[in-house]
């Protein structure tokens, strides 16, 4: 079986044929791996391998069809994984960072356990930027990771490397995090579909602090090429854990049967700009023509003002600082196994992260606190919207994708559209507001630019109304289908 017959070929189809027999394991994992000799050194979505490992896996795996043993949602199928917090027991992970080149951690992120325990077989880690501190992907230790639609261009941060991996046909699904947009993000560069399910949906048991992930609200995701392989993804990652004392109740909800639901009836709120957000011209006359498919499969659209009263840089600046906080935590714990961050190993660390820390560093309680006051006041202008609406609708970038920097690491956001300043970490993403809420959002394509770049929209749903962002997404898809849309290689 040749890779050029799977490399786009879907997660969902790709199980279903390796539980009849059509396709085994072995083959849809060789295929991956021939996928990756052929294209990773274009994209750079790989920064590590588990070649031997995975063919093993899929070894087992077919040998467990052939036996008639009960299989998972994902038997078989290849999956990458971000080499950030998402650990794999045994398997280097470096977050992007040069003091971590050797780090192999002991235990097995939550979700990436239950994403095994489905018979999906990781094949590798792929990039981030250092600690998943901006908007793009690059770093000191590999470089940047370019979108397939434009090899000049960056494919969009932090789980940039899972993002690019999908879109090239690399894999068919691969797991992201996403702290201020790090699913919806790349999903928006690279063409793909990303899903932020509602905070507390998809456990993390994370230790030593089991308390990270509230500030800004950290999530982890699917990201697919299709809308109902981002459901079963998430079908098998979401659940509650004991040991995450955030993680919600199982509602059994149904994630599949979602997406196939239409949305006739649905009423949708569209806001071009998030109240605050400078838009570029190419993009907002995208996301407006896009909108007009929820019309078309028969629900109602109106724009809408939320009432933000908050400039968008000053709300990138309380992000900045929130996530400084849960570095800071993090550092503590990595001190504890020998590794001060900011002592030996100051200098292989990334300038503008070290900046950020050392500014974050003696912020008072009451400055924090200050700060979530503000979160609050973007949750209720975002929580009002769903009194009256069943979707919030928006750009989910201010841009096209990024061109990459020279050498490694310094790929960063633009500083200014039109004519507005914005933080070239983060202030171009119209995504961390949600951050600050937790509320469900995705990023699904939209359409291109004239001159062929991606250019995602987000679907923001009422709390734990994970199924409506999933029902409009797989809409949109019918309506607009993106699957053509992938360069050809």
């Amino acid at each position: 079986m040749g890779e050029d017959n799977l490399a786009y070929t879907s997660a969902t189809e790709m199980a279903a044929r390796i539980r009849s027999g059509d396709l085994t394991a072995q083959e849809a994992v060789e295929a991956s791996f021939e996928r990756i000799r052929e294209r990773n050194d274009d994209i750079n979505a790989f920064v590590t391998l588990l070649e031997e490992a995975a063919m093993e896996r899929a070894r087992e795996a077919d040998e467990a069809v052939a036996a008639g043993e009960p299989l998972g949602p994902l038997h078989g199928v290849p999956i990458a994984i971000k080499d950030l917090f998402d650990f794999k027991a045994g398997v280097r992970n470096t977050m992007g960072s040069a003091p971590f080149e050797e780090f192999v951690p002991e235990e097995t992120a939550t979700y990436v356990r239950r994403l095994e325990e489905a018979g999906a077989i990781v094949v590798g880690k792929t990039n981030t930027p250092s600690f998943g501190h901006k908007g793009t992907t690059d770093n000191l230790l590999f470089g940047p990771t370019s979108t397939p639609f434009d090899l000049e261009r960056n494919a969009g941060g932090s789980s940039g490397g899972s993002a690019a991996a999908v879109a090239d046909g690399l894999v068919p699904i691969a797991q992201g995090s996403d702290g201020g947009g790090s699913v919806r993000i790349p999903a928006s560069f690279s063409g793909v579909y990303g899903l932020k399910a509602s905070y507390g949906r998809v456990a993390q048991a994370i230790r030593p602090d089991a308390f990270l992930s509230h500030t800004p609200m950290i999530h982890a995701g699917p990201i697919a090429r299709t809308v109902e392989d981002a459901a079963l993804m998430l079908d098998v990652m979401a659940g509650p854990d004991p040991r995450d004392p955030l993680s919600v109740p199982d509602e059994d909800p149904d994630y599949r049967g979602a997406v196939h639901r239409g949305v006739e009836g649905l009423s949708i709120a569209y806001s071009p700009d998030f109240d605050v957000f400078p838009v570029d011209e190419r993009v907002r006359d995208v996301v407006d023509d896009a909108v007009d498919a929820f019309e078309d499969a028969g629900a109602t659209v109106e724009r809408v003002d939320l009432g933000i009263d908050v400039d968008q840089q000053e709300l990138a600046d309380i992000w900045l600082r929130q996530i400084a906080g849960l570095y800071h935590s993090a550092i503590e714990g990595f001190k504890d196994e020998g590794m001060d961050l900011l002592g030996d190993h100051r200098d292989e660390m990334v300038p503008e992260l070290v900046d950020l820390l050392e500014d974050t560093r003696d912020m008072s309680l009451l400055e924090y606190k200050r700060d979530d006051h503000v979160r609050t006041r973007v949750y209720d202008a975002v929580q009002d919207v769903f009194e009256q609406y069943d979707l919030l609708v928006t750009p989910t970038l201010a841009v096209p994708p990024v061109e990459n920097t020279e050498g490694k690491g310094g790929t960063v956001g633009p500083t200014e559209i039109d004519g507005e300043d914005v933080d070239p970490l983060i202030g171009w993403c119209l995504t961390y507001p949600i951050n600050f809420t937790g509320h469900p959002a995705a990023s699904a394509p939209a359409g291109l630019t004239d001159d062929g770049l991606p250019v995602g929209m987000q679907l923001i749903g009422d709390r734990f109304d994970d199924e409506t962002v999933l029902a409009a997404s797989g809409a949109l898809e019918r309506a607009n289908p993106w699957h053509d849309h992938y360069p050809p290689r």
